[in-house]
Parts: C-alpha cells; sequence; structure tokens
C-alpha cells in the first residue's frame, strides 16, 4: 500500500500517517503543520494540523478530513479507535520541528521551560534568532541573548502579535 508499513508491522504512527497525508494535503494545496497520535481521558486523538499560506479556513480543515479518511481506513496504521481531527495550528502554533524554528527565525515566541532558569523564570518571551541542532537562541525584549535545549522547553509558540504568515516552502 504505496510502500507503507503500518503501525502493526512495527512502523510509527505519526510517521506513518505524516507519509499517507504528506501527499493528500499537497493535492489540496496544503502543507501539514504537524500529526500527533495522543491519549487523552479514556480515547485516543490522531490530530493533523494542517497549513497553507495565508491561512487555513475551516473549508480546509473539511476537504483534509474527507479526503484523508478512505486512505486512512485502507491502511489502518492504528490498532485501537480514535477521534481524527484536522485543525490549523492556530497564530499562537507550537514550534515543534526544526523547519518550524528555521520558517519564524526573527517572529517572537513564548518558551514555557520544563525547570527553572538560575534566576528563576520558568518562561522567556524573546526573537527566535538562530536554532542549531536542537538549541534555540532568543534574544529577550531586555536584549539579553539566551540559549536553550529544545528539550529543556516544554513548549515554543509564537506570540501572536509577531505573527506574518505561513511556512514557506
Amino acid at each position: 500500500m504505496n510502500g507503507l508499513s503500518n503501525r502493526k508491522k512495527g512502523g510509527n504512527t505519526v510517521d506513518v500517517v505524516w507519509k499517507l497525508a504528506a501527499p493528500i494535503a499537497a493535492g489540496l494545496g496544503l502543507t501539514i503543520w504537524d500529526v500527533r497520535f495522543v491519549k487523552e481521558g479514556a480515547g485516543w486523538f490522531l490530530r493533523i494540523f494542517i497549513d497553507k499560506e495565508g491561512g487555513v479556513g475551516i473549508e480546509d480543515c473539511e476537504a483534509m478530513s474527507r479526503a484523508i479518511d478512505d486512505p486512512l481506513d485502507q491502511l489502518d496504521p492504528i490498532d485501537q479507535s480514535y477521534c481524527l481531527e484536522v485543525s490549523s495550528p492556530g497564530m499562537e502554533r507550537e514550534l515543534v520541528r526544526e523547519e518550524h524554528f528555521w520558517a519564524f527565525l526573527g517572529a517572537k515566541v513564548r518558551a514555557k521551560l520544563f525547570h527553572p532558569l538560575e534566576d528563576g523564570r520558568r518562561e522567556l518571551i524573546g526573537t527566535l534568532r538562530d536554532f542549531q541542532e536542537g538549541t534555540i537562541i532568543l534574544e529577550t525584549e531586555k536584549g539579553e541573548t539566551v540559549s536553550l535545549a529544545q528539550k529543556d522547553a516544554s513548549s515554543v509558540r509564537l506570540v501572536e502579535d509577531d505573527i506574518v504568515g505561513g511556512i514557506e516552502e
């Protein structure tokens, strides 16, 4: 089936779904921002976040949902029942992949940290200056440069007042 192995044969669910979803999204003029397979309460959710230049509308989400439904059923990469959700990553989108950081260099971000810095701060707001090998370089509003490992941040999100568009391919 399209050269994709499903999770039952040892593949990673997110990777398998991403490989299936990417060409479908491209056919609709969209890109995949992220794919997540998560358990919340008693239920499982497969979340596909789509993007496009100029922003995503409800029609885009509906089109992607309809377009991927049958291929997902045919591939059957997930053992348990789940709810499929297709949505935009939103204005204050989370940056999780290397290409996300590169696409938004110069943008204002909020980094929430798992553990406080030496001065006690658990949250930093600043301009994303660089991203190298898992290290995020921020320039805070006070002009200080802070380097932090991506793994030390519980989330890194765009700050809405500085968003100028989507990811460029």
